[in-house]
């Protein structure tokens, strides 16, 4: 999980303004300013600058990090040497994907100096495989709330033009003295610059969304997720449209058996969900999406060659994405969002939002498949009639699918194997009926320690099972620790008659893994791990290890 933490004391320092010429920080800060690039002064390895203006927040999280500064030491850290031996200006692009550039320069006589301009992202496949890194892969640790703060963006183009007033503002500069005259000289006035930074600002924006978004991903499952379907559905396509700021957004899910798009769930359509058309892999834009397994965003429809939508759909925009959602090849379904709020177009930072929630909406989905299929199971007499829980056989199916799941995508999976303590004489001394009524109070027990992904069933007699996806055996301890104290606090009628004065289960908990990793062999550990629970003295949790 990923977690803002404060820069720790120990961080480098990032400059050091004192040591400018006198006078020069106003004229770097204004030339940053004016062109909406970073622009830093240093004197050798960097960090630390002498002083800085307008940096990029991203350059200032890595050179904040001790761990991920080094990064930078082959790109920014070597800049001053490299432009100095070059004798004139270098352009790089640094790992993080930042274009800059680096100008050696003379301050009012005193050399020595480099100036490092840009630090922007000049290509929108440049922003992503970063923001890939930091939401899965070797930056996870580098996300905190001030990362997008100050994210820049520019042409290329841009770059030699700096450089060139940076070099003209160095030998103009003398001192404190023109500062201010040299500062509203080396400004330019350009429209479409303004244009331009108005963009970056609407694509910041987007960014700190972005950012905040990525600290509550992890719960972002549970927000869409729901033991009702149709609920489910509709939960995905309320959340994507909010995040994609969409006035209309549709869920189509997968009939493999069919081979066709199911609409599930739609806001905003112009026509009744319930009268539009199943539509078959290949037909459509949807079903070209689903079939070759690519997004397609479209930013103006009327100039791809498409045929126009209907007129009756009343589409405000001409804008639109279409998104499969796959897990491991397989197709789950798509998701279509058009009509952006305020009437603008999707982007590339539109499509990366999807791309980063699409794992999330097809778990979701698939716990859909299983809840309509487990409801479809009801009909073939696979609940346990006294409990209300699944039964043996749909256990066992279930189990077989997580393990194939846990195979395929080294996930954790646990399981457990549970026992009503002295079972027995509580039946033999109080009846039946008694004995019935207390499997449905440890049912409910079990019901209300769970996660709703959890499958808990009725295996047999006295003992239930319960099925824990993509749970480590640290967590399955905690669930089971939850269930064994709820049970204990629970009351019986009959339950002080018991050997322990109470009610008590006893739990065998088994975790997938190279030697686990059958439905029989975990089943087996776990029942084992049980044996083991009874035999040293009952009301525990023991578990299976390899």
């Amino acid at each position: 999980m990923v977690t803002n933490s404060p820069i720790s004391s120990s961080s480098p320092v990032q400059e050091h303004r004192k040591d400018a010429p006198t006078g020069w920080n106003e004229v770097q800060e204004a030339l940053a300013a004016n062109a909406g690039l970073a622009l830093l002064l240093v004197d050798g390895q960097q960090p630390p600058a002498v002083s800085i203006a307008n940096n990029n927040s991203i350059c200032r999280a890595f050179q904040s990090s001790p761990e991920h500064g080094k990064l930078c030491d082959p790109y920014c850290g070597d800049a001053h040497r490299r432009s100095l031996e070059a004798g004139t200006t270098i352009h790089y692009k640094c790992h993080a994907g930042l274009e800059c550039f680096a100008i050696p320069v003379e301050i009012a006589g005193q050399g020595n100096y480099a100036v490092i301009g840009g630090r922007a992202f000049a290509r929108g496949a440049d922003y992503h495989s970063l923001v890939e890194r930091i939401r899965t892969g070797d930056l996870q640790d580098l996300l905190s709330g001030d990362l997008f703060e100050n994210v820049i963006f520019a042409e290329q183009s841009r770059m030699p033009d700096l450089a060139d007033r940076v070099k003209r503002a160095t030998r103009k500069f003398h001192g404190p003295a023109n500062t201010e005259i040299l500062a509203t000289d080396l400004q330019v006035h350009d429209p479409e610059n303004k244009e331009l930074e108005l963009e970056v600002e609407r694509l910041r924006s987007e960014l700190e969304y972005r950012a905040r978004f990525a600290d509550s991903l992890q719960s972002f499952l549970e927000r869409i997720s729901s033991s009702d379907p149709a609920t489910t559905y509709q939960s995905i396509v309320s959340h994507s449209r909010a995040l994609l700021q969409s006035e209309r957004a549709s869920l189509l899910v997968f009939d493999e058996n069919a081979n066709v798009l199911v609409l599930k769930a739609a806001i905003g359509l112009a026509e009744d969900p319930a009268t539009v058309s199943d539509m078959r892999v290949g037909e459509g834009v949807a079903g070209e999406v689903l079939e070759s397994g690519r997004a397609l965003l479209v930013e103006d429809s009327a100039t791809t060659g498409r045929p126009p939508a209907p007129a009756g759909r009343l589409y405000k925009t001409n804008s639109f994405i279409s998104f499969p959602i796959t897990i491991g090849g397989r197709k789950i379904g798509v998701l279509n969002v058009t009509d952006k709020s305020g009437g603008g177009s999707y982007d590339d930072v539109d499509l990366s939002l999807l791309e980063i929630i699409g794992p999330q909406v097809a778990l979701a989905l698939e716990r859909a498949e299983w809840q309509e299929r487990a409801t479809e199971f009801q009909l073939m007499s696979i609940t346990d009639p006294l409990t209300a829980l699944p039964n043996r056989r749909y256990l066992e199916e279930r189990l077989t699918e997580e393990l194939n799941r846990s195979r395929r995508y080294d996930y954790p999976m646990s399981f457990l194997m549970i026992d009503i303590d002295d079972f027995k004489a509580y039946n033999d001394n109080n009846g039946h009926q008694a004995g019935d009524l207390a499997l449905q109070i440890t049912a409910h027990c079990l019901k209300g320690a769970l996660r709703s992904a959890d499958i808990a069933s009725r295996y047999g007699g006295e003992e239930f099972c319960i099925l824990l996806p993509q749970t480590a055996m640290s967590e399955a301890a905690a669930i089971a620790e939850r269930i064994r104290q709820r049970v204990a606090s629970t009351h019986y009628p009959h339950g002080k008659s018991q050997p322990l004065s109470r009610v008590t289960v006893s739990i065998g908990v088994s975790t997938f893994s190279s030697l686990v990793s059958t439905a029989e062999t975990i089943i087996a550990a776990a029942d084992r791990a049980l044996y083991k629970a009874k035999h040293v003295g009952k009301d525990r949790i023991e578990f299976y290890r390899d």
